[in-house]
């Protein structure tokens, strides 16, 4: 059903067109009581054409465009000199993708304009359909024509000009510009399209000049003033820039947006003091946006990354005075926060920069770089419970992080809780495809999760994928050879791999330690306590050597002795069960 509104328009449309069609045809006008056959068949064809540009118009309204193009077409065959039947097939047509129907849009149009000389939405739509079918000139002539024949359509002297630039006729396209601001005045767009084209050909002089007149035109105007200098300084006139946003300051002294740019200027021209005195009336400015306040803020943040800036006393002080500032009036805001984290870090302060990443994610932050800067501090500062909360609620919000699942599972394997730790990493090395490197990383971790739940066999498939990518992966061969010992399970591979490890690194305890750790399970006992004796004499003695070094002595037989290293164990932090039951049994389990 057919809604009143929609009637009430289709009824309108009718009158509208049936005078259309009495203005195109004389013939309707002031019928005769008495007409000869001829003429009562003409009146009686335009009948029938009126009653078909009404369906035509229904069914354009409802867009079915299909059945409205073949009554139009009907109309067209009844009345071929109304222009406006041409010029709704040419509507419909240049709907069309297919570069056909343009065609034949194009030749509907022109016969609308063979007929009608002075709408201007028919020159319109044939510029339209022209541009369409990348004939710009005839688009361009289209609109020329409507110009001289339409009065008060200067306005698309700037559609003209954008066509001429399309047809890649900048000449023309100037000319036309200067047209428009002959009629309409100095205008944005055609400043600003001028200034390019002078710029592309190398003209700076005359691009300057049409800046110039822009901001003589609007000399309250910002952002002209601010495009402008910019042109200046791209192009090598920073001082000349310098001395117009001066003075425009000087006239408008609210203006935060030409200080920042100002600030920038003084600052690439080294006039470092005069730049921070600028930026400190910014950053009190509560005009200036934000975000460019912010922007400015990751700037200086990132000045500070550099070890020679990092010594600078004046400019650290500086930057944390102008944080301090944007924290105190935008205390809750996640970008402050954000940028805080950043500066505290390229500051090496990661205490400070945890809690502004902390205060950034809690206050909403939309950046996955918080929260992953987050996570990344807090396990660096094994702050287990908060990681896990953390990357638990990032997940949430990026469920296709991939570093989001590996801080979870890193975070469940620290607290040993495997099943959940190898879920999550699982979950990052599905993501992670596309980056070998990490897959391996992920591999190690996946390796011992596996081993820590028991899952031996997937525990050493992972290992042995982290070794396809890398060989000499010193984690994976330490740890991948140390509990096959643990497990007396394919002793050789442990073997093979715990000698690679000690010979990449001769000097290294742990390592050393899981060599002759190797050794003892082989049962090669006299071996195994020379490699342990190095790991002891290097200096860097853990419980666990001690203990070994023990157990190693009793399987030697020398009782008295391994008790003695047993005791060691226990009084450097050594505390288990079995090492208890060592000491006060006197001998191995």
């Amino acid at each position: 059903m057919i809604p009143k509104a929609l009637i009430k328009r289709i009824s309108f449309l009718f009158f509208v067109t049936l005078f259309a069609l009495s203005a195109n045809t004389p013939l309707l006008a002031q019928r005769k009581k008495t007409a000869a056959p001829e003429q009562r068949s003409v009146e009686a064809r335009l009948r029938e054409a009126e009653f078909f540009f009404t369906e035509a118009q229904k069914y354009f309204i409802l867009e079915d465009y299909a059945k409205a193009l073949v009554y139009f077409q009907r109309v067209a065959e009844l009345n071929p000199t109304n222009a406006t039947v041409h010029y709704k097939i040419a509507e419909i047509l240049s709907k069309s993708a297919k570069d056909e129907d343009l065609i034949n849009a194009s030749q509907s149009i022109a016969t609308a304009l063979k007929y009608e000389k002075h709408n201007k939405y028919f020159y319109l739509l044939a510029s339209k359909i022209y541009s369409a079918l990348g004939e710009f000139g005839k688009a361009t002539n289209a609109l020329e024509s409507m110009l001289k024949e339409v009065n008060g359509t200067e306005d698309y002297l700037y559609d003209l000009a954008a066509l001429y630039l399309y047809d890649k006729k900048e000449d023309e396209a100037l000319k036309v510009y200067d047209r428009a601001e002959n009629f309409m005045g100095v205008d944005e767009v055609s400043s600003l399209q001028k200034q390019r084209i002078y710029l592309e050909r190398g003209n700076v002089e005359k691009a300057i000049a049409e800046g110039e007149k822009l901001i003589d035109a609007f000399p309250d105007e910002e952002r002209y003033l601010l495009g402008f200098a910019e042109t200046l300084s791209r192009n090598g006139q920073n001082q000349k820039a310098i001395g117009y946003v001066e003075k425009f300051i000087s006239d408008h002294p609210d203006a935060g947006s030409a200080k920042m740019m100002l600030a920038g200027f003084y600052r690439d021209n080294g006039q470092e003091q005069k730049s921070r005195e600028y930026v400190l009336q910014v950053f009190d400015d509560p005009s200036v946006e934000l975000s460019s306040k912010v922007l400015m803020m990751g700037v200086y943040a990132s000045t500070l990354s550099s070890s020679k800036n990092k010594n600078d006393n004046a400019l650290v002080s500086f930057t944390l005075e102008l944080f301090k500032k944007l924290e105190s009036n935008y205390p809750e805001d996640p970008s402050v926060h954000l940028v805080g984290g950043d500066l505290y870090m390229s500051l090496e302060r990661n205490n400070e920069a945890l809690q502004q990443y902390s205060k950034a994610v809690r206050s909403g932050a939309v950046s996955f770089d918080a929260w992953q800067n987050l996570m990344i501090l807090e396990s660096e500062a094994m702050q287990i419970d908060s990681l896990i909360k953390h990357s638990e609620q990032a997940l949430e919000i990026f469920p296709n992080q991939a570093m989001a699942f590996y801080f979870n599972g890193f975070g469940y394997l620290s607290k040993k809780k495997y099943r959940e730790g190898a879920y999550a990493l699982e979950q990052a090395k599905r993501l992670s495809s596309s980056n070998p490197a990490f897959v391996s990383e992920l591999n190690s971790m996946l390796g011992d999760a596996y081993q820590g739940s028991k899952e031996y066999a997937k525990s050493n498939l992972a290992y042995e994928d982290a070794l396809s990518h890398n060989p000499n992966n010193d984690i994976v061969l330490n740890n991948y050879s140390y509990y096959l010992a643990l497990r007396k399970e394919n002793l050789d591979k442990a073997d093979k791999m715990s000698a690679l490890l000690v010979k990449l690194f001769p000097e290294n305890g742990s390592y050393l330690d899981t060599r002759a750790w190797v050794l003892y399970a082989q049962e090669k006992y006299k071996e195994a306590r020379k490699v342990i004796e190095k790991a002891i004499s290097g200096g860097q003695v853990s419980p666990t050597h001690l203990e070994h070094y023990g157990d190693i002595l009793f399987k030697l037989g020398e009782v008295d002795e391994a008790v003695e290293q047993w005791q060691k164990a226990k009084q450097t932090g050594g505390d288990n069960i079995a090492l208890d039951k060592k000491i006060n049994d006197r001998k191995l389990n």
